[in-house]
C-alpha cells in the first residue's frame, strides 16, 4: 500500500534508518533516539540561517503521533517559523516509511513526530551572538 505524505515541496533536512539498538524495552523506537535526530534536523536549518555555530536552548513542543520500529525511513523536515535578535526558533516534522526495502518504489508514510525547538546563535566566545539580518 503506498500513501505518499512527504511534503511535495519540500527536501528533507535528514533521512535515518534507526536499528535495534535504538529501542526501548516495549519494542519500539526510543522517542529519546527520536528527539536526537529532530535536534539535528532543527540545528541544521538553525545554523545555516544564524550563518554559524548554534546550540540548542529549548525543546518548546514535542509530539509522538504513531511509534517508530525498526527498519522504518526516518524523514526530518525542518523549517524556521522565528528569528530572533540572538535565536531561531525551528519547527520539525519526522515521517515514517514502512516498507520501503520491499522493492516497492515507496512504501507507506506516516507522520510520527512534530516538534519545536529554539537554539541561540552561539559565537566563538562560547556566548550568543546577533543572528544576521539576511
Amino acid at each position: 500500500m503506498t500513501n505518499n505524505n512527504l511534503p511535495a515541496d519540500r527536501q528533507p533536512v535528514i533521512r535515518v534508518v534507526p536499528y535495534p539498538q535504538d529501542t526501548n524495552p516495549a519494542g519500539d523506537i526510543f522517542g529519546g533516539w527520536i528527539i536526537s535526530q529532530v535536534d539535528v534536523a532543527g540545528s541544521i536549518v538553525a545554523s545555516r540561517r544564524a550563518q554559524g555555530r548554534v546550540a540548542t536552548v529549548a525543546v518548546n513542543a514535542v509530539q509522538f503521533k504513531k511509534p517508530v520500529f525498526v527498519g522504518d525511513l526516518i524523514s526530518c523536515y525542518a523549517s524556521i517559523v522565528k528569528v530572533g535578535n540572538t535565536s531561531v526558533t525551528v519547527d520539525v516534522e519526522v515521517f515514517a516509511e514502512r516498507g520501503w526495502t520491499s522493492g516497492n518504489e515507496m512504501g507507506e508514510c506516516i507522520r510520527v513526530t512534530e516538534a519545536t525547538l529554539t537554539y541561540v546563535a552561539i559565537g566563538k566566545d562560547r556566548r550568543a551572538r546577533t543572528v544576521p539580518r539576511t
